[in-house]
């Protein structure tokens, strides 16, 4: 029989790991706030850092007390890819199908969160990472394999369309599910904040992933930048710094969806 002291600490190391869990939230909110930043700076040709996470770690490095906030990032991040885990192991949805499509995504963003822990741990102990060098890099090695061609399209496929969820989300509202969201105006703006944060990410995530095809299709590993390449290539279109600059401002959004999100998100 469990002794209602054993009983007292699981529910205190609960509260204490869902706390943990919303920094993560936090986290996330500011590193979409310096990419959006980042992507905005692009967009009117005074940007120089790379516009993903890299670059927004790379920004908190350079912060006062820059180190210190990193290891706060990896706890939180951490924290939240342990969360994920947990949501896979206990989803319960009665069709299967759903079910195991709910584990994949909820796996899937453990493994997101997990990457940019590493690399903010990478740039705390001093080390410089660069997402668009790694996914060059990646792709390079894929193309030198005989069906690395194939492997990498089908990436590329996977990473648009997860660009597609999230822009499907953004217009349904789907995250709102996730969420207790308060009445009234903050409830309002909470709900559009989300709704165009969605949207202007899974536009800059859906690209990264068309690049993953071109550089498959064209075998050319420089064409794979992961989401600064993505956000870089929207300045290159007609009309492109107008629409980066939307992308930007939607990512900054996001960021500030992400504050509310710690917040109100059913946990």
């Amino acid at each position: 029989m469990t002794s209602p002291s054993a009983a007292a600490n699981r529910a205190q190391d609960s509260t204490a790991f869902e706390v943990a869990a919303r920094v993560g939230y936090v986290v996330l909110g500011l590193l979409h706030l310096l990419i959006g930043v980042i992507a905005i700076s692009i967009a009117t040709g005074s940007g120089g850092d790379s516009a993903d996470q890299s670059g927004a770690l790379q920004k908190v490095a350079q912060a006062p007390a820059g180190v210190a906030l990193l290891w706060v990032i990896i706890v939180g991040l951490a924290a939240l890819a342990v969360w994920q885990v947990a949501e896979a192991i206990v989803e319960q949805d009665p069709d299967a199908k759903k079910r195991w499509a709910h584990r994949a995504k909820f796996v899937g963003t453990a493994v997101a969160y997990a990457a940019i822990a590493v690399t903010a741990l990478t740039v705390a102990l001093g080390g410089s990472s660069s997402s668009s060098q790694s996914s060059q890099t990646m792709s390079a090695t894929l193309l030198s394999n005989p069906a690395g061609v194939v492997l990498l399209v089908v990436i590329g496929l996977g990473v648009a369309a997860v660009g597609v969820a999230f822009v499907v989300r953004g217009f349904t509202k789907a995250f709102e599910k996730h969420l207790s969201t308060p009445g009234g105006t903050a409830g309002r703006g909470i709900r559009t904040f989300g709704m165009i944060g969605y949207i202007a990410k899974g536009v800059a995530v859906g690209v990264a992933g068309v690049l993953f095809v071109v550089a498959a299709l064209t075998h050319d590993a420089s064409a794979a930048g992961g989401l600064d390449s993505a956000l870089r290539s929207l300045a290159a279109l007609p009309f492109g710094q107008i629409v980066l600059w939307l992308v930007g401002a939607g990512l900054i959004l996001y960021g500030l969806f992400c504050f509310a999100r710690a917040r109100f998100a059913r946990m």
